[in-house]
């Protein structure tokens, strides 16, 4: 009985960290069906080139060995608010794809729409931070900081705890090489 009551417990446990996931995930986004029509075309995008990791390498031209760990959606804060996108983790490094493209201002006053892409090589990766919000719990961020002190700030993840997992794998293969 005590078997059965733990195993309950703990998928109860889980079913709500995904709950508070979907619901920080959505939180994030503009508007509810600016979130749902985002995921929607990012999903759409995946299954067109053929699943994650096709994706994954066809914008990041994955390299020789470099193998892809983990894809979440989540969102990366900027100066000018939360993007949203799919953060992967590979053996080689962290990046960073929005899910739809943003409007720049060129030189020449022309306006140009791009996606916004970061990659962190995971051999520039000092540490990754874990943290929460102190008046809401479910609300959690991972940081990444670099060796130069750039910090990358990730929130609104569906499963934070198996990605920062995910992460911190990675990093600590490159940092301690068997």
């Amino acid at each position: 009985m005590d078997s059965t009551n733990y195993r309950m417990n703990k998928n109860n446990k889980k079913s709500d960290n995904f709950v508070d996931g979907v619901r920080e995930h959505v939180r994030l986004g503009p508007k509810f069906s600016e979130t749902v029509k985002g995921n929607l075309s990012l999903g759409a995008r995946i299954l067109q080139l053929g699943g994650v990791k096709r994706v994954f390498n066809q914008i990041f031209d994955g390299r020789e060995g470099e193998k892809l760990l983990k894809a979440s959606q989540c969102y990366l804060w900027t100066t000018a608010g939360p993007i949203a996108g799919l953060l992967f983790i590979s053996t080689q490094r962290v990046a960073f794809f929005s899910e739809r493209s943003i409007k720049f201002s060129c030189p020449n006053g022309e306006l140009v729409r791009i996606h916004y892409k970061v990659s962190i090589p995971l051999r520039k990766i000092k540490r990754a931070n874990q943290s929460e919000n102190v008046k809401n719990p479910s609300q959690k961020y991972m940081e990444i900081v670099t060796i130069d002190n750039f910090d990358f700030w990730f929130m609104g993840f569906l499963n934070y705890q198996k990605t920062f997992s995910y992460l911190q794998e990675a990093i600590s293969q490159v940092q301690n090489p068997l």
